[in-house]
């Protein structure tokens, strides 16, 4: 029998239909489940991709331990880290920086940015402690000792968050500081102390939980005390918001908390 021009077309889409029909087939066998009927891919919801994210120098350990812990239930991502003073971050996203997430330890440099982020999310707190050389050498008690001029004290800059807070905490006590040098960042002050090349500085208290081997942590009673503030957001210039959302969003799930609290963050 002759087909028609009509007949052939119908009978083109009849066979090219029934073609289909085994692969999208295939394809749903390929998606598992697991016992709670959700599929394996979920772990991977978000897409593969490879993120920048810019983040305080106070979260250098704990991201690192973060990040290969997010690798894992997430194939295909990778992270790259760059750890700076907040100010130092936000002056790389003002000068258009490409990144994909933004980490401050504090709300005001976080602010600075609103227009280049999404709504930040506090994902940890943190508090300052004393740090001194292993052993208190010079017997530092309280804040109070830090204004002893023969002791070599140093401290973040003013423009840093950690500097911020040092500086909130000493006026509140009315204590004077005649540091001999201010870091650029807090990470730089506790080098300081860990070298011997200061007695004190004033750092958070997950810093000095980091290098107890090597300096020891004298306690701020919290009424002296202040509480940094960590907000997280995607940038929104990032070629890779949908995957940046996610890793933010994994920052304050039960899996991120908890390697943020077992490094000695407090929670949001």
């Amino acid at each position: 029998m002759t087909l028609t021009p009509t007949r052939r077309r119908t009978a083109a889409a009849v066979l090219t239909a029934a073609l289909l029909v085994p692969l999208a087939a295939c394809g749903n066998d390929d998606t598992k489940k697991d016992a709670n009927g959700s599929t394996a891919s979920g772990s991977a919801a978000a897409p593969a991709a490879n993120l920048t994210v810019l983040a305080a120098a106070s979260l250098t350990d704990v991201f690192k331990t973060a990040g290969s812990a997010y690798e894992k239930a997430h194939p295909g991502t990778r992270l790259t880290f760059s750890f700076a003073g907040s100010q130092e971050l936000v002056a790389q996203v003002s000068q258009g920086s490409p990144a994909d997430v933004l980490v401050t330890a504090d709300t005001k440099s976080m602010d600075k940015v609103k227009a280049d982020t999404s709504t930040p999310a506090i994902i940890a707190t943190n508090r300052l402690v004393i740090a001194t050389g292993e052993g208190n050498p010079f017997k530092v008690d309280d804040l109070k000792d830090l204004a002893d001029t023969k002791l070599k004290v140093v401290l973040a800059a003013p423009e840093v968050p950690a500097g911020k807070y040092s500086k909130q905490i000493l006026d509140k006590q009315s204590i004077t500081v005649k540091p001999v040098s201010q870091e650029p960042n807090v990470r730089a002050v506790l080098s300081k102390v860990e070298l011997g090349e200061a007695d004190a500085g004033l750092v958070y208290k997950t810093d000095a939980a980091g290098a107890a081997d090597k300096v020891d942590a004298v306690e701020i009673p919290d009424d002296q005390n202040a509480v940094a503030k960590y907000p997280a957001a995607t940038l929104k210039d990032s070629k890779n918001a949908e995957a940046a959302e996610a890793f933010v969003a994994w920052l304050s799930s039960p899996e991120g908390q908890k390697i943020l609290q077992d490094a000695g963050f407090q929670k949001p």
